[in-house]
């Protein structure tokens, strides 16, 4: 019986002593990983998402089966001066502290399996970098030596508690949750080479950039300040905030200013370009694993759309701390007390956001009236049948669009070039339409003592076009209008609103 147990520790030892490792090339070196951590290994994804405010060994991220991965370059971790990713990589990807990470290769190897007496562990000293290597492996009669790495060493995941507590609710409530949570609108932008998206509620206008007047409170950040409705507000160069390259450039014809309202100052934020309304549920909002604590708190988590891909949802009472809020909002009322007067005035107004867009000519339509702006593509069906203004059919998320041609419609001329065309989706009950516009221009927040009813002979005269459809129309003040490039500040412009509802009704009589 003794000789027995004796057998039994014997094989129990051997067994603990072999452990499973997965190989990985980079570079002339070969690495290896405890298996145990590896989930699998992926081609290098064709879309990687850049993650501003990161680490340089941050490659971006990109989703995976509901998750958002964080793409580690190695060699950047080691060496700073390591190339990039290239589109011929590998990703391994680990199960860190139950959050996923994928580490960068050049090429896979092998599962091996390890005795103890082929391995050797490695010492360092407190807080030393190198201790990413945790040992190394000798195959091959010395001929092959392998590095162990440390998977618990190579990252800190900063917020790997809302991480999970995210996935947990996610797939513990999705399907019910999905159904019932309330949907809600962002708009998406660019800013130093990154997608982002920032909650419909939080925005007060976008608007082109004006002529922005120096002051003293000009700063890295604060680029000068802008006569907005009555008021001075700062504007921040949001390239400049996220540490990216090529920040402080005012010369693209793209660039809009988002103006925010952050706590009691509203503050613009000036971006690359705006792109689209999105259209998205909250539990469908992706945690972000963050590698660095920099403005952390702003990253709310991402949302993979299917054709603008990963963006960034930001938290617009994150972006600035406090402290940043105050020293502008003080900084601006102590210089210019009258405009701070005025905007106490400005307050009590009611008013109504709109989406400003082309078609030959330029309307407004009221935002709620729109459930998401997308891209038009020519991937449409047309079934026989259809009237002439009918692009067709488009499949979007497994709902069928009918794309109506307002130029069409309206007997204009086609347009030359459909590459910056715009779809505006309209819900009508259980069905959805979208009307084909030239380009969608600007968000922008309007009084309602600036809306008024069109003239007469607008609506009634011998005007066989869009604006003959609409009685009422909005007069837009000079700073929504004017950009720094085309002299253009002091213009007006007058829109017609245009009635979805309105127009669905007079072509289903």
């Amino acid at each position: 019986m003794d000789m027995h147990k004796a057998n039994v520790t014997s094989e129990s030892t051997t067994a603990l002593a072999t452990e499973l490792f997965g190989s990985f090339h980079l570079g002339g070196d070969e690495f290896a990983l405890p298996a145990g951590c590896i989930r699998e290994v992926v081609n290098y994804p064709a879309r990687v998402t850049p993650l501003p405010l990161s680490p340089a060994y941050l490659e971006g991220m990109f989703t995976l089966r509901g998750a958002v991965i964080p793409v580690v370059n190695l060699g950047r971790l080691f060496r700073a001066d390591a190339p990039a990713a290239t589109a011929s990589d590998k990703v391994a990807i680990l199960d860190f502290q139950q959050v996923l990470v994928g580490i960068v290769f050049q090429d896979t190897g092998e599962i091996l399996r390890v005795p103890a007496s082929q391995r050797s562990q490695l010492h360092y000293a407190t807080g030393d970098a190198q201790a990413v290597i945790a040992g190394t492996i000798v195959l091959a009669d010395g001929a092959r030596l392998l590095q162990i790495l440390n998977p618990h060493a190579l990252l800190c995941i900063e917020n790997v508690p809302h991480v999970l507590a995210r996935q947990s609710s996610n797939s513990q409530h999705g399907a019910a949750r999905l159904s019932q949570s309330a949907r809600r609108q962002c708009v998406s932008f660019h800013a130093g080479g990154s997608a982002f998206a920032i909650d419909m509620a939080a925005i007060q206008e976008i608007i082109r950039v004006p002529e922005l007047n120096s002051s003293i409170l000009n700063s890295e950040l604060c680029l000068g300040r802008m006569h907005f409705r009555g008021r001075q507000v700062a504007v921040v160069d949001f390239a400049t905030l996220l540490r990216a390259p090529g920040a402080g450039a005012m010369d693209r014809p793209d660039q809009r200013i988002i103006v925010l309202r952050l706590d009691d100052a509203t503050v613009g934020f000036l971006v690359d370009s705006v792109d689209s309304i999105v259209h998205y549920v909250p539990d469908e909002v992706l945690p972000i694993p963050l590698l660095s604590r920099t403005r952390a708190a702003m990253f709310t988590g991402c949302i993979n759309h299917d054709k603008l891909g990963d963006l960034v949802l930001l938290d617009h009472r994150e972006i600035l701390s406090h402290a940043e809020i105050v020293e502008m909002q003080q900084g601006h009322a102590r210089l210019y007390p009258a405009e701070s007067e005025a905007e106490k005035t400005v307050r009590k107004v009611q008013r109504q956001v709109y989406i400003t867009f082309t078609v030959e000519n330029s309307f407004a339509v009221e935002i709620r009236q729109v459930r998401e702006i997308i891209d038009f593509t020519g991937n449409i069906t047309r079934p026989p049948g259809m009237a002439p203004y009918m692009r067709g059919l488009l499949n979007l998320r497994q709902q069928m669009i009918t794309i109506i041609d307002l130029r069409q419609l309206y007997g204009m001329a086609p347009l030359a070039d459909e590459s910056g065309a715009k779809v505006l989706v309209i819900e009508r009950g259980e069905e959805r339409y979208g009307f084909l516009v030239d380009a969608v221009n600007n968000i922008m927040t309007i009084s309602d003592s600036q809306r008024f009813a069109a003239p007469q002979l607008i609506r009634t005269g011998q005007h066989d076009d869009l604006r003959s459809e609409m009685d009422e129309m909005i007069d837009i003040g000079t700073a929504s209008i004017g950009t720094a490039s085309n002299g253009t500040a002091n213009a007006r412009e007058t829109l017609s609103v245009f009635r979805c509802d309105r127009l669905l009704d007079k072509m289903a009589a």
